[in-house]
């Protein structure tokens, strides 16, 4: 065993270094997560992603095969600790008597924190690439957030329904994507937000702020008669 450890610390530096390099695929990855939660999926190109990961476009190609199934990829790192931590929540509210909006809009917020486990600001960065995925009309990720996780957002649906059994199918539709717009803008404005509410009324404030009032916001607007 001494022998192996002095074996170990006798290995050229760079020969260390490289065995706690990221790998290729993480690297492209967290370079192309930074760059759409900045610049949004379509401002952000194949090539600005492989010159700042410092690989080669055929990088790309062997671990993603498209742009697309990077930006699936990338949400994904996130949809697949949000959505089952979101479904639990929300079977907490099935039997609840009266329920109401606020409390199934109140069940994404442990979930949505869940993230900062993640990246330290990993639930900013969902909520942006959330919100270019909406601005942007990135089709994929609704099919794709439909065949992965279809069943939970089927639960959210019928929990709103049950709290607001008054709304048509058709009027809770004009809702919940009213709801989504005033998300959107949120989160994608969510630094000038911050930086506006400080200077005006010198409170420290967060993501976390935000989501606070967002949630508020968004229950009355969805269940005002």
């Amino acid at each position: 065993m001494s022998n192996l450890k002095s074996h170990a610390s006798d290995a050229p530096s760079s020969v260390r270094a490289s065995s706690n390099k990221p790998s290729t695929q993480k690297r492209i990855l967290d370079t192309a997560e930074r760059l759409f939660a900045r610049e949004g999926f379509e401002q952000t190109s194949l090539r600005q992603i492989t010159q700042e990961a410092d690989v080669n476009l055929a990088s790309v190609n062997y671990h993603f095969g498209s742009k697309k199934a990077l930006i699936q990829a990338v949400v994904a790192r996130y949809m697949d600790v949000f959505m089952p931590a979101l479904d639990e929540e929300l079977r907490g509210l099935d039997d609840e008597s009266a329920l109401t909006t606020l409390q199934v809009f109140e069940a994404f917020k442990l979930p949505l924190f869940s993230l900062n486990g993640i990246h330290k600001r990993g639930t900013e960065r969902f909520l942006r690439l959330l919100g270019f995925a909406y601005s942007e009309t990135q089709g994929h990720l609704r099919r794709y957030t439909q065949s992965a996780f279809g069943n939970v957002l089927q639960h959210l649906l019928a929990l709103l329904h049950r709290a607001n059994p008054e709304l048509s199918d058709e009027e809770m539709f004009w809702r919940l994507h009213f709801v989504l717009g005033a998300t959107v803008f949120a989160q994608v404005s969510g630094q000038a937000l911050i930086e506006i509410a400080r200077a005006e009324f010198n409170h420290e404030v967060n993501i976390k702020t935000v989501i606070e009032h967002l949630i508020v916001f968004i229950a009355g607007g969805l269940e005002r008669p």
